[in-house]
């Protein structure tokens, strides 16, 4: 059968979700087929693995970890056949409820977005997959115009550019895209000569896609609920904005965040999941100017669709539910890129994340 690995991260503060949870998604009918609990771990709401796919590292969303003050990052290494974790180590993120991990391509180093903690960490990666303690933590500051929800920075993703320059942080609480140098050889990060993209006020920016082009990148805002189509200049690692489209219909009254950004491998199109209206919006790329064209809407078919993952080959989206505890399926049309659910809801107590091998 030919199948592939999906982790599911989970919120565990409820006392039913146990931690990350490991399916087999069946490339030919869509169907998760579980396997079981894959580790035992306390709120794993983002995963993230090494490019070789040897290892799996999860952060904690807490405040206190292990008697620390801030959360946690988790390691684990993969066992190739049977997609099984086994525990390796974690470390402290020095920030409070980290929401964000991302790998660099080298392997050798893990980056963490610390959301309450308002800052970034970087940890150094052992040969074994082991968690090193923390090389750098950058600490952001200032406040935004949403008093409630702004009253300090919000390090809300940390994403690594594809030439392995550059890391581009959304930060909800300051509006605005922070960009560092990497400095691979001390894992440490440099404040760029062009430190920050501003979004326009109480926009809260929240997550961010590179197109596989390497010439565009694609900014959600959680509180605005816009995408904002970006250029990006690999040589000098700078995002300039191209277009501001919404994520949500223009009748739409309600309340709404937006969560997820991917483009589908393909590069052609995009989508975005919007809690409250709770569906994904897609829209077509235009690859030789980045711009994007309305497709539509399809619901999620359940609630607060928060993270959602497209598979490697482009034939799948699976989004996850948080708060009626499913991950749908749905095919992706490769012509207009519209998503048709296959029938096939798989029940996971409060997911938040999904990583596909």
């Amino acid at each position: 059968m030919n199948t592939r690995f999906v982790y599911v991260g989970t919120y565990t503060y409820r006392g039913v979700s146990k931690g990350i949870y490991l399916y087999r998604l069946d490339m030919t009918t869509g169907v998760l087929v579980p396997t079981g609990i894959a580790a035992e771990t306390e709120n794993p709401s983002f995963l993230a693995a090494d490019p070789q796919r040897r290892y799996l590292y999860a952060v904690n969303e807490t405040m206190t970890f292990e008697g620390q003050a801030g959360g946690g990052l988790s390691a684990f290494a993969i066992e190739p056949q049977t997609g099984a974790l086994t525990y390796l180590n974690s470390q402290c993120t020095h920030g409070g409820a980290p929401c964000h991990v991302s790998v660099d391509q080298t392997g050798r180093f893990v980056y963490v977005a610390n959301y309450m903690g308002g800052n970034v960490a970087v940890f150094p990666v052992r040969r074994d997959g082991d968690l090193e303690p923390v090389s750098d933590v950058v600490q952001h500051s200032g406040s935004g115009v949403n008093p409630r929800r702004q009253e300090g920075p919000h390090a809300h993703s940390i994403n690594l550019d594809p030439t392995n320059r550059y890391a581009f942080v959304a930060d909800l609480g300051i509006d605005r895209v922070m960009t560092y140098q990497l400095d691979l050889d001390n894992g440490q990060l440099i404040p760029h000569t062009t430190p920050w993209l501003e979004v326009t006020p109480g926009a809260g920016p929240r997550h961010l896609a590179f197109h596989p082009n390497g010439k565009y990148a694609y900014l959600v805002t959680e509180m605005g609920s816009t995408i904002i189509a970006l250029a990006y200049d690999a040589a000098q690692g700078t995002l300039t904005t191209l277009q501001t489209v919404p994520a949500l219909p223009e009748d739409f009254a309600g309340h709404s965040t937006a969560a997820d950004i991917h483009v589908a491998p393909s590069g052609t199109f995009l989508y975005a999941s919007n809690r409250g209206h709770d569906s994904l919006v897609i829209y077509a790329i235009d690859t030789t100017t980045g711009l994007l064209s309305y497709v539509g809407h399809t619901p999620t078919q359940g609630k607060t669709p928060r993270n959602f993952a497209i598979d490697p080959t482009g034939t799948y989206l699976l989004a996850a539910n948080q708060d009626s505890d499913t991950i749908v399926t749905f095919t992706i049309d490769p012509q207009t890129g519209c998503l048709t659910p296959t029938g096939h809801v798989t029940h996971v107590p409060m997911p938040v994340c999904v990583l596909v091998l």
